[in-house]
């Protein structure tokens, strides 16, 4: 028991619990991605960077442990005016980072605070310098806006925003009822402008296949006359050679013709044969003759010529036939 009670007592011992306390103080272990902003007797002294650090206990403390990482904060709904008074519900989200953790604690009080206010009022100012046709066509220039304004603004504070996105723009009842029927009528005026734009097409498309039709008709009139041209040229040849050669052949059977009644004529049957027949013509012009007129014109010995040309045919007929049955 005394002797208990003499370790309690002992100053060594209290000594050595000290000295463990203010170790333990003394060293820190600072996380990745986190700064540690200490202050010596009150006054900012210096930032803990990621890794082992040391303080001197009780003289230096850590005020505040900082965030390095990108961090998201929601913008909540609120109202704002457009240029054209119409107010719209707007909300959005908002993307930042700590780059200085000693400016983060020492110059702003509460940086989250702070740039959620700075959000919603940069984000109302460009909203009310623009109509509500220019809020829902041009999101990536609010937001841009909002972006470059925060950046200015939160420089001082060592708070970088790296982002800014507006979630949602609701228009009132009546305005979105409006955009509705917009919406509606310029959808129907896009269909009457496709549905036309469908039957120009096709009256281009008809009217071009009708030209093209009358073009190959055009052309398969005028290679059928072509070849008509060709057929009606190769069959008049074909006509006039076979004319030529018609001719030529009666030419030629006319020429054995008469080279056999040449040949016939010399012999004495021959002349015979041929004073028959020139008396037999002379008959039969005459006759013909009398047939047609009841006035006949004569020379004046036409009476004789008849009967001298009868008598020598009756003769010839005669001799002819009686050098037949002596043959």
């Amino acid at each position: 028991m005394e002797i208990a009670i003499a370790i309690i007592t002992s100053p060594l011992l209290w000594l050595t619990i000290v000295g463990l306390f203010a170790l333990k103080k003394g060293i820190l272990f600072v996380p990745q991605n986190r700064g540690y902003v200490v202050y010596t007797l009150g006054k900012y002294s210096g930032t803990l960077s990621a890794g082992l650090n040391f303080i001197i206990p009780f003289v230096q403390t850590v005020a505040a442990d900082r965030n390095l990482k990108e961090q998201s904060l929601e913008i909540n709904s609120q109202s704002a005016i457009t240029k054209d008074n119409i107010t719209l519900q707007i909300d959005g989200i908002l993307f930042m980072k700590v780059t200085d953790a000693a400016a983060a604690t020492n110059n702003i009080s509460d940086y989250k605070l702070a740039v959620i206010q700075l959000a919603m009022t940069t984000m109302r100012n460009a909203i009310g310098s623009m109509e509500l046709d220019e809020c829902f066509q041009n999101r990536d220039l609010i937001n841009g806006s909002i972006l470059t304004a925060m950046t200015e603004a939160t420089a001082p504070w060592g708070v970088q925003v790296t982002r800014y996105e507006i979630k949602d723009i609701t228009p009132p009842q009546s305005i979105k009822e409006d955009m509705e029927k917009q919406m509606t009528a310029e959808r129907e005026k896009r269909s009457v402008i496709l549905t036309a734009e469908g039957v120009k097409t096709a009256a281009i498309t008809k009217a071009e296949g009708e030209k093209r039709a009358r073009v190959l008709a055009a052309e398969a009139e005028k290679a059928q006359q072509v070849l008509m041209a060709e057929a009606v040229k190769e069959q008049q040849v074909l006509e006039a050679t076979g004319k030529a050669e018609a001719i030529r052949l009666v030419s030629e059977a006319d020429a054995t013709a008469l080279k056999v009644v040449g040949t016939e004529a010399a012999t004495t049957e021959g002349r015979h044969a041929v004073q028959l027949t020139l008396a037999q013509q002379t008959i039969e012009a005459h006759r013909a003759i009398a047939a047609t007129g009841s006035v006949i014109l004569t020379d004046g010995k036409t009476g004789n010529n008849v009967s001298d040309t009868v008598a020598q045919a009756i003769a010839v007929s005669n001799a002819l036939q009686l050098n037949d049955i002596q043959l």
